[in-house]
This record gives structure tokens, C-alpha cells and sequence, in this order.
């Protein structure tokens, strides 16, 4: 028996659903700013005190690693327990780890290692309080909408991306670190304020048919495993992202040693590709493509082979490469917000925690699987040959995807659940 296809359609949030998923989104979308500010300023804090590639390094694992590794635990109990709950507890204690590093750089008493610390805690924190909110995305909008709230969540990642290096470094450059620090604190209390005043519908599951944590966490692996739609769709997702993931990484060292630039050229492509994101969002938020797997496989497709023609481009025509990696940026918020809105769609709400956490698990150990495996090719075809041959991998496997009936399946069986729900009478 196929479980999505027999899953309940989720109800219509009833009356006032715009203005409360619209005061939610938009406290959290202030924290996620915050948070990225506050990424900026502590990792050019390492970067001034230590000017050491092994204590990025460091805070790069602090910050990312415990969110990949503790996602499939924070999906599980945000399907067992109050989202809502969790979220605010997440929110609360980053802004705690927050309050500790504002006292510690205020009286001049911080260590390298409590500034890891605190950024281990967060990047925990991350790991519960991202499936809890993508889960309750699902029930705060109609189903006809969540299209255009992937749009809306896709627009805040390009805007995160294009604010979060000039704003901190403004309030670098104009406040003392605590209190430029201190905005992330403001940010997590206007992220939770909402929470305190609107319930967040949830579906749960009965007393009587509750297991254990472990139970549950494998109830949301083996509906991955054994739906053919999702296992591909999970495979092709983690292989694209290994292949292409290590370009983002080595941006600079493309530039530098293929079109002789700098820092400037890096940060003007850097740019340019949050803008692109950011009109992707918003491209997708205006269309609410109903097709998702096709959305998402031609965006992430017409991505990766635009990676492939920034390297192509003359080393004296650097406008050039530019602009294709503009153009990546918009096609690839084209192809990734229509993932999130898929799922939202064809997986029971009860599970989509698990689900969807499972998905960012996948991915984000993908990254330093191709950051491995480009290290290793990287000396043999050099830094160009791997944004050509991995744009082109990547472009290839979207391609096949279009092929694959199984996917077809899964986009049909979003298709029938994308029928308007009427909204409740009062």
C-alpha cells in the first residue's frame, strides 16, 4: 500500500490564516536574518584574531555539522511533541547562548573555545526548531498555497545571503561586537513573540499508538526507503549536491587563478548570486508552479549547467561569468524551493518532521563528501575542470530525473492534493 496516496488531505487553517502564517513567517524570517548577522561578525572576529584557515575550519564545523547530525533526532520529536513548543525553546536557548557571548565580549574574557561552543549550541538548536517550523508550514497555510510559501521561504534565503555580510559589517563598523551581537538577541525575541499569541495547528498522533523515539525515527526512514518516488528523489538530491556543492567553495580560488582577480570580484559575484536567489524566490512565490518535481528538476538542472558555462568563460571576459552565475542563482531558487513545498504536500503532516529533516540530513552531509572528492580531483583537473565537469554531472543527473517514472508518480500524487480545501464557516 502506498502511504502517500492514502493520506489524509490536511485541513483548510480556517479563518485570519494570511495574517497569523504572515506575523509567524515574518518573526522567524527577523531571527534567521539576525542569526546570519551574527554568523558574519563572529567569523570575522576568528578571522581577525586568529587570521587562521584551521579555526574557520572549526567554526565552520561548529556551525553546520551538529544541524546535519541532530536532524533526523529534531524531526522525530517535532512530530511527537507541540512544534510550537519546540520552536520557541530552540529560539530561546540560541538567544541564552547569545546573552552568555555578549557578557563574555563585553567584559574582555572570551576564549576561542566558548565562542565554538555557543556556535555548536546553536547549530543544535537549529537542528529541532528547522523541521518543527517547515512542518508547521503545512497546516498555518491552505494546501494551494504552499507553493507560494516555498517561494516565500526561498526570497528570505537570497535575502540572507545578499543582507547578512554588508549589514554586519555595518554594525561592525559602528558598534562595539557585543551590541553589534546584540541585534541577534532582539531578532530571536521578535521570532518568539508571535509563537507566545498564535496556536500552530498540529496533527497528532494517538496515545494508544505512540512508540519510542527510535521507533518513530525509523517509521519516517522506512517511508523514505521503501516509496520509490522519495528514495530517488533523495538520491538524485544528495548525488547533485555533491557534485556541485565544492563550486560555492571554490569561488575564489576560480576567479583568482582563472580571471586574476581579487576579493572585490568575489564579493561582486557573491552578490549578485544572493539577487539572483532572491528574484528566484520571488519568481516562484508569483507562479506557484504546481508541478513540483518538474520545477524543481528543470531549475536545479538549468543551475548546474550554468556553473559549468561561468568556468567556460574567457579568462578576459569576466562580466561574462558573472552573469551566469547570476543567472545560476535565480534558476537555482527556481529548482530548490519547489522540494520543500513537494514534501509539505504528499507527506502526512505527523511525519513530515521526520521526513523533511531526514532530506536536509542527506544534504547536508553531502557537501563535505564533495568538498573529499573534489580535493582529491581538484589536483588532477584543477579548479576549473571541476565547476565544468561537475556543472555538467549535476545538469545530466536533472536531466535523467525527468525520465524516471517514479518521480512522475510522486509529482502526480502532489498534483491530487493540490485541489483548493474550502475554508471552514464561521
Amino acid at each position: 500500500m502506498d502511504p502517500l496516496r492514502f493520506s489524509e488531505a490536511l485541513p483548510h487553517p480556517g479563518p485570519g490564516w494570511a495574517r497569523r502564517f504572515g506575523l509567524i513567517f515574518a518573526g522567524q524570517g527577523l531571527s534567521l536574518v539576525g542569526s546570519a548577522l551574527t554568523q558574519f561578525v563572529l567569523l570575522w572576529w576568528i578571522t581577525e584574531t586568529t587570521g587562521s584557515v584551521a579555526a574557520l575550519s572549526m567554526a565552520g564545523l561548529a556551525a553546520l555539522l551538529p544541524q546535519a547530525l541532530l536532524g533526523p533526532l529534531g524531526g522525530t520529536l517535532a512530530d511527537r511533541y507541540s512544534r510550537r513548543a519546540i520552536m520557541i525553546i530552540a529560539d530561546s536557548v540560541s538567544a541564552l547562548c547569545m546573552a552568555v557571548l555578549i557578557y563574555l565580549f563585553a567584559t574582555e574574557q572570551v576564549q576561542m573555545w566558548q565562542v565554538y561552543a555557543m556556535m555548536f549550541v546553536r547549530s543544535s538548536m537549529q537542528a529541532f526548531q528547522a523541521p518543527a517550523a517547515a512542518a508547521s508550514t503545512a497546516m498555518l497555510v491552505p494546501t494551494d498555497f504552499l507553493p507560494r510559501a516555498a517561494g516565500l521561504n526561498q526570497t528570505l534565503q537570497g535575502l540572507m545571503t545578499v543582507a547578512a555580510a554588508p549589514l554586519g559589517a555595518l554594525a561592525i563598523s559602528v558598534l562595539p561586537l557585543s551590541a553589534a551581537l546584540a541585534i541577534d538577541l532582539v531578532t530571536a525575541v521578535l521570532g518568539i513573540v508571535p509563537l507566545l499569541f498564535f496556536r500552530v495547528p498540529q496533527l497528532r498522533i494517538p496515545p494508544e499508538q505512540q512508540q519510542g523515539v527510535w521507533a518513530d525515527f525509523r517509521e519516517g526512514l522506512a517511508l523514505v526507503w521503501h516509496h520509490r518516488g522519495l528514495r530517488h528523489l533523495y538520491l538524485l538530491l544528495g548525488v547533485v549536491v555533491t557534485v556541485i556543492m565544492p563550486t560555492f567553495t571554490l569561488t575564489l580560488l576560480l576567479v583568482r587563478e582563472h580571471f586574476g582577480g581579487g576579493a572585490g570580484q568575489v564579493a561582486l559575484m557573491e552578490g549578485l548570486s544572493g539577487v539572483g536567489m532572491l528574484l528566484g524566490g520571488l519568481l516562484v512565490t508569483a507562479l506557484a508552479p504546481r508541478r513540483q518535481v518538474t520545477a524543481l528538476l528543470l531549475g536545479l538542472g538549468l543551475s548546474c549547467l550554468t556553473l559549468s558555462l561561468t568556468a567556460l568563460a574567457p579568462a578576459d571576459a569576466f562580466w561574462l561569468a558573472v552573469l551566469w552565475w547570476a543567472v545560476s542563482g535565480i534558476t537555482f531558487a527556481f529548482g530548490n524551493a519547489p522540494i520543500s513545498a513537494l514534501l509539505q504536500i504528499t507527506i502526512p503532516n505527523q511525519l513530515q518532521g521526520r521526513v523533511l529533516s531526514l532530506l536536509s540530513t542527506v544534504m547536508g552531509l553531502a557537501a563535505p563528501v564533495g568538498l573529499l572528492i573534489a580535493g582529491a580531483f581538484g589536483e588532477v583537473i584543477g579548479v576549473r575542470g571541476l565547476f565544468i565537469g561537475g556543472g555538467l554531472l549535476g545538469a545530466l543527473l536533472c536531466l535523467l530525473g525527468f525520465f524516471s517514472r517514479s518521480l512522475r508518480h510522486l509529482e502526480a500524487q502532489a498534483q491530487e492534493k493540490q485541489a483548493p480545501v474550502a475554508a471552514p464557516q464561521r
